[in-house]
């Protein structure tokens, strides 16, 4: 009995041994499989390694070939191009697709953030024939501003030595196969395979110059020793050759990833509203609330109607950048006591804005908030009621016919109205002029000279822009006929002539203009919409003098310091922000003296753009 109840004892003994001993096995195995990056098939910038089938050396070697089954880059280029083609960021391939418009909605039903967002720039090509891939070779054709953006803010290249070491490696795993199969150098085979093993070590254990061994330099200088001996052997160049140009390849691909990732991250920081922004607006409606502020103004129609005050409209979902505009304006106004500010918001923004115009005085100035979303008007259907602000594009436009490469063209930047800009006859039904600002300007001289501005008869006072002409967009104006020499007008400072727009009845031919664009299909609507916004002020735009306006502080970084100091305006068009961290530093001062500081949820918030 005792024998046969050992028995038992005895298995169940050699069972929780073998169950140790796993348990044991899993635990060293595991941290392997994370320090080894297996666990998601890690990318980085040292290659992965695979088992060489022609080097019967028994280490490590890379197959650029094989690079297709590393599923981390592949699934991450996939995820990254679905959250392009969601959030909308004008950085796609196609060069020619719009972004969705500021405040809206996308396709995928993905709310973008309507408070902050500035203008995504679609991308038009003034010639359509061209083709895609010569588009692409130019940085600026497929990334926009970004391309800007990162040579500015290009880094001198950190961890050099390591990077020298990778190179060298990468130059002897395509000689080595090579070298292995001629008998007569069995010694310079060894003596790379020895490198090589020695480098793969290396780089296992280092991954900045300051994790180098001492004795690199000299390590360094063998393995190009060793290649110099390699290229001097009689070899199989196509073999190398190929290595080399899969390497070239696959750097290539990871090099565009890269690219792609850093343009979708600077467009996503263009999207995304800074925390102490959001944290302002949220503060000021919460305030309202509890307040039980119902009424912060009194109706003052008799100076909002009155055509003898200075009348500014502002179409604007930010608040602070709405606010610098009134102050720049007044600070310099002669008489502050004439000039009226309608500041036309949405629904989302109206409260804090209507309290925060309230909480703090600009001079003798008034300030009006209007939600559009409030306003009766006739022109405008009540289920496409949300605001809209100046649209902005990218244009491309080819120099040369005979030689279609990406050096022959070049990239312009215009900005014009919405299409609730449109509506601004009917909005102030009892006025003759208004002023149009747009929210990212600053204002550096006195503008009541505009009022006495004799038009010539024309409805928009603008800055033209002859850097783009309406020629150079044909393919996009379709069929309308047009002046091919006349050039694109620039929002940001507008002079109206409300009286001799309703005499024309522009909105009407703004209307007709857009239904025929529609009726026409191909392009989305952000960009059908610009044929009827340039083509409604055809032969109605007073050309004002290059010095009240000096546009391209949100997109150029080489803007001439003199003629900053001496433009009466200063329009941050682009997507480089002056509230944005990504916003072009040099410009940002102008802007930043004309925040208001004081309301102390500007300390809560923490709030310093």
């Amino acid at each position: 009995m005792k024998g046969s109840a050992s028995v038992p004892l005895k298995r169940g003994w050699r069972g929780l041994v073998v169950a140790v001993l796993a348990l044991v096995f899993l635990s060293m195995l595991v941290p392997l499989v994370f320090l080894l990056g297996l666990h998601n098939g890690f990318h980085s910038g040292y290659a992965p390694e695979v088992q060489s089938s022609d080097a019967g050396s028994g280490f490590r070697n890379y197959d650029p070939e094989d690079r297709g089954k590393i599923p981390s880059e592949s699934d991450t280029s996939k995820h990254l191009d679905e959250l392009i083609r969601r959030l909308g960021p004008s950085i796609s391939k196609e060069v020619g697709l719009p972004a969705e418009p500021k405040g809206s909605n996308n396709s995928e039903g993905l709310p973008i953030p309507p408070m902050v967002l500035p203008k995504p720039l679609p991308v038009l090509n003034g010639d359509k024939g061209v083709a895609s891939d010569e588009l692409e070779k130019s940085c600026q054709l497929e990334f926009g501003s970004y391309c800007i953006w990162s040579k500015e803010h290009k880094e001198d290249m950190k961890d050099s030595m390591v990077k020298k070491l990778k190179d060298n490696l990468f130059v002897a795993r395509a000689y080595y196969p090579t070298i292995a199969k001629l008998p007569a150098h069995d010694m310079l085979s060894r003596e790379l395979r020895q490198n090589i093993q020695e480098f793969e070590r290396i780089l296992s254990e280092s991954s900045t110059d300051a994790d180098l061994p001492r004795d690199v330099e000299k390590k360094l200088q063998k393995m190009e020793a060793a290649i110099g001996k390699a290229k001097s052997c009689t070899v199989d160049c196509t073999n190398v050759d190929k290595k080399l140009r899969q390497i070239l390849d696959l750097t290539e691909d990871e090099t565009y990833f890269h690219r792609k990732q850093s343009a979708f991250l600077y467009q996503l920081a263009i999207q995304t509203m800074p925390k102490s922004l959001h944290c302002l607006s949220m503060r000021l409606t919460v305030e309202y609330f509890r307040s039980q502020l119902i009424d912060l103004e009194v109706p003052r129609d008799d100076i909002y109607e009155d055509p003898t005050l200075h009348h500014h409209v502002i179409f604007s979902n930010h608040l602070l950048a709405s606010s610098v505009v009134i102050n720049s304006t007044v600070m310099h106004a002669m008489d502050s006591g004439n000039q009226v500010f309608h500041v036309i918001t949405d629904g989302q923004n109206y409260i804090a804005m209507k309290l925060w115009f309230f909480r703090n005085s600009y001079k003798n100035a008034t300030v009006r908030v209007l939600n559009i979303e409030d306003l009766n008007l006739t022109h405008s259907d009540k289920s496409d009621m949300f605001l809209t602000l100046s649209d902005e594009f990218r244009v491309s436009i080819r120099r040369s016919v005979d030689k279609p490469s990406s050096i022959q063209f070049r990239t312009e930047y215009i900005s014009v109205f919405g299409p609730k800009h449109f509506l601004l006859p009917e909005i102030f039904r009892n006025l003759k002029k208004v002023v149009v600002l747009d929210d990212d300007v600053v204002v550096q001289r006195d503008l009541s000279s505009l009022w006495s501005l004799d038009m010539e008869g024309k409805v928009n006072g603008a800055l033209e822009y002859c850097g783009v002409r309406l020629g150079q967009l044909k393919s996009y104006l379709g069929d309308n006929i047009f002046n091919s020499n006349s050039c694109a007008w620039m929002s940001g400072l507008n002079v109206i002539d409300l009286e001799k727009w309703r005499e024309l009845n522009l909105t009407e031919t703004y209307q007709n203009l857009l239904q025929h664009n529609r009726r026409g299909g191909g392009e989305l609507s952000r960009v059908r919409s610009l044929p009827a916004n340039l083509l409604a002020f055809q032969d109605q735009i007073y050309s004002l003098e290059s010095s009240w306006v000096v546009s391209g502080l949100g997109h150029n970084y080489g803007v001439d310091p003199q003629t900053i100091n001496d433009a009466s305006v200063l329009h941050y068009n682009g997507n480089m922000k002056p509230w944005l961290e990504i916003g072009i530093p040099k410009y940002k001062g102008y802007w930043k003296k004309f925040l208001k500081r004081d309301d102390p949820f500007m300390d809560d918030c923490n709030v310093n753009p």
